[in-house]
């Protein structure tokens, strides 16, 4: 399947799920209170590397682009809408990331759709932690969980590589009017900024490690504690 039709496809099923949590006003609140929580909890869990001045753009990056409660769906479409100029425009490499974080994007979604529908089941439970926890292990989906984490990973580790391609940055630079023009303003900057911070990262490459390796620890012990019967998450 062209790259394309993989990116559109997936970016389709999002609008499919984020268009059953539209109607249904419980599902939305539901779904919102899911995804502040996820952002709230990794805000805390980096808050060393939020707050250093050589991981803070990752970090930060990640937090917005990857956990945040922010609504994508402008994005999505611009993404959606020029699936096809990215496959010819970008190395193959760049286009596997683009399609990377559109599945990446799709099974998220689709996750945080299930744990809000638990969420309003489990309304009883007397923290909003010990519901989280209830509404995970509900929903389960532990092969999907280590999916997420080993393709945020793959993204980091690969956009660290690519960051160090001059011609691609230069590539980026030159798309920034034509984009705006067109109206992918805010596609154009996700890219620029993670290849701006990757960049800015990859410049050490122990950082870079670092930077992942603490990424896959802390991510991994979160899962596993809670797929675990302990009260501490």
């Amino acid at each position: 399947m062209e790259a394309s039709t993989r990116i559109r496809e997936a970016l389709a099923q999002v609008s499919e799920l984020r268009g059953m949590a539209l109607h249904n006003p419980a599902l939305s609140s539901a779904v919102s209170e899911v995804k502040a929580i996820q952002a709230r909890r990794f805000a805390d869990t980096y808050q060393d590397m939020l707050a250093s001045p050589v991981y803070s753009g990752c970090a930060t990056f990640f937090l917005e682009e990857l956990y945040s409660e922010r609504d994508y769906s402008r994005r999505d479409a611009q993404f959606a809408k020029v699936a096809a100029a990215i496959q010819h425009t970008f190395p193959a490499q760049v286009v596997e990331i683009a399609v990377t974080l559109a599945e990446l994007h799709h099974v998220t979604e689709a996750l945080d759709l299930e744990m809000a529908q638990s969420w309003i089941d489990l309304d009883h439970l007397p923290t909003p932690a010990a519901r989280y926890q209830a509404c995970w292990r509900r929903v389960g989906q532990q092969p999907k969980r280590q999916w997420q984490l080993n393709t945020v990973l793959g993204i980091g580790s690969e956009l660290s590589v690519l960051t160090r391609k001059v011609g691609l940055r230069w590539l980026l630079k030159m798309m920034r009017k034509p984009a705006e023009l067109a109206g992918l303003g805010n596609l154009q900057s996700f890219l620029e900024t993670g290849f701006d911070h990757f960049g800015s990262l990859a410049k050490d490459p122990d950082a870079v490690k670092t930077f992942l390796v603490a990424i896959q620890k802390r991510e991994s012990e979160w899962i596993n504690g809670l797929f675990e019967d302990r009260g501490d998450i």
